[in-house]
């Protein structure tokens, strides 16, 4: 009797990597690809800012098809899940799968979004981490050889000299008591590098380190694209150009004229009156809140 197929809904990050792996050990779905959603202003999968080279390398060593799905930026509720309804419908006649598995680790409403979403389309949510202590976890995914670097880090909760290291058990020890060992509430963001979900390491070098926006970056970049300036800082994803930052990394007042409107998100260089806010169309659901912001929603 063959397995059920299922679509795996992938951030970049450990606990989408940690969950492939956990899938295909336990044997009971056959995971017949990856879907990542992906800001189509600069190429990247949102928060965790890796572009879209390193995405496809890791697919490729996890053998596995990419699905990507680009979102406007900024992206409302409504454009989010319409996109992501007609990316699915896509994927299914291509892949015909009939579940669609998720990282999430412990937020209840975050699942409850996507089992909501889920209904009355025939797929079924799969969420092979779901409730397992997130200390035990973390420790046993570096002791299983899963490798990550932190590409994004929220100084409220971390300091800044975390972007850009490596997820294994010395950054375990150091992280703060308040702070979750898998950054399931958005502490901070990965990029898996490495691991048994992989056939072999995914070749990358650390870029420069940047805070833009309240958060604070570590670039990620492909081998063969080091000593070129990536996508955000050359306007990648929109033609080229002058850069969208400016020397203290964030968005320029130009840019943000150009945008035409205030996305609301405290950014430095805002133009706009301090009355003047963004369309509540701009207000983020659920998915937005959690590591990733977008379906995949793992850190």
């Amino acid at each position: 009797m063959s397995r059920p197929r299922a679509l795996f809904s992938w951030s970049s990050g450990k606990d989408s990597a940690w969950a492939l792996h956990t899938l295909r050990q336990a044997g009971e779905v056959e995971v017949v690809g990856l879907l990542t959603t992906m800001n189509a202003e600069f190429d990247r999968v949102a928060m965790h800012a890796v572009r879209r080279a390193l995405l496809e390398a890791q697919a490729e060593a996890a053998g596995l098809p990419l699905v990507t799905i680009p979102l406007p930026w900024p992206c409302s509720n409504e454009q989010y899940e319409a996109a992501m309804a007609r990316g699915l419908a896509e994927a299914r006649e291509g892949l015909d799968f009939t579940a669609v598995a998720f990282g999430d680790l412990f937020l209840e409403d975050v699942r409850a979004y996507r089992e909501q979403r889920m209904e009355g389309t025939g797929l079924t949510p799969l969420f092979p981490l779901w409730g397992r202590p997130t200390p035990r976890l973390a420790r046993e995914m570096v002791a299983g050889g899963l490798r990550a670097v932190l590409t994004c880090v929220d100084p409220r909760h971390l300091p800044l000299a975390f972007a850009g290291r490596t997820f294994d058990a010395a950054l375990l020890d150091d992280l703060p008591d308040a702070v979750d060992p898998c950054g399931e509430r958005g502490e901070f963001h990965t990029f898996a590098y490495a691991g048994p979900m992989f056939s072999r390491p995914v070749e990358r070098e650390l870029g420069e380190v940047v805070e833009r926006d309240g958060f604070v970056f570590a670039d990620v970049l492909c081998p063969a694209a080091s000593g070129r300036m990536g996508e955000w800082e050359n306007g990648g994803g929109r033609g080229g150009g002058e850069s969208v930052f400016d020397t203290d990394g964030a968005l320029t007042r130009e840019f943000l004229l150009n945008r035409g409107y205030c996305c609301g998100n405290g950014c430095r260089n805002c133009p706009y009156p301090a009355q003047v806010s963004s369309p509540t169309s701009q207000v983020p659901g659920p998915e937005s809140r959690i590591p990733g912001q977008n379906v995949e929603g793992a850190a």
